[in-house]
């Protein structure tokens, strides 16, 4: 730290005054108790984070390898859906229809209107409603455009709502 002179004059001449006038066993233990404090400033500031960093290191590296599998996974799967032929109108209807009795059964309701299909359900399980979603994605090659969703207030395993699918342009 440097102090212009006019300051530095007054704060030193005390220190070194009281400096001189200690024992040289006291003057090696201020130097011994400066040094410890410094080594453990030292520590705490520069080593110890990069030695945790290092210690981590592997398991984030595993943890970050785990996702980029997850990720290329799902990569993969939405080239192989982009790479599949679109398909028409009628042909999606149909097999969406299908899905529709085949995953969620009397707790769906199908309506078809123009250009969009609206599946109303009531008690709808969420392991069914999961299953609806990935084969009407996979075999009708349709999402959802908007979803208003709520939990049963019966069964908090089940669903209650409406899902719009767009479909294919004729």
């Amino acid at each position: 730290m440097n102090l212009p002179a006019s300051l530095q004059a007054p704060l030193q001449a005390p220190l070194q005054a009281r400096w001189r006038s200690l024992a040289p066993r006291e003057q090696n233990g201020v130097l011994l108790a400066t040094g410890l404090v410094g080594l453990a400033l030292l520590w705490w500031v520069l080593l110890a984070p990069a030695l945790q960093l290092w210690r981590n290191a592997e398991t984030q590296h595993r943890s970050l390898d785990t996702q980029l599998q997850k990720m290329q996974s799902l990569q993969a799967q939405a080239q192989a859906l982009q790479a599949q032929p679109r398909l028409g109108t009628e042909e999606a209807l149909r097999a969406l229809q299908a899905s529709v009795k085949q995953h969620l059964g009397n707790a769906a309701q199908l309506n078809v209107s123009g250009e969009r299909a609206t599946v109303t359900l009531k008690g709808a399980s969420a392991e069914a409603l999961a299953q609806w979603l990935t084969q009407t994605r996979i075999n009708a090659r349709l999402v959802p455009s908007e979803a208003r969703l709520s939990r049963n207030a019966a069964t908090a395993a089940s669903w209650d709502g409406t899902l719009v699918l767009a479909l294919p342009a004729r």
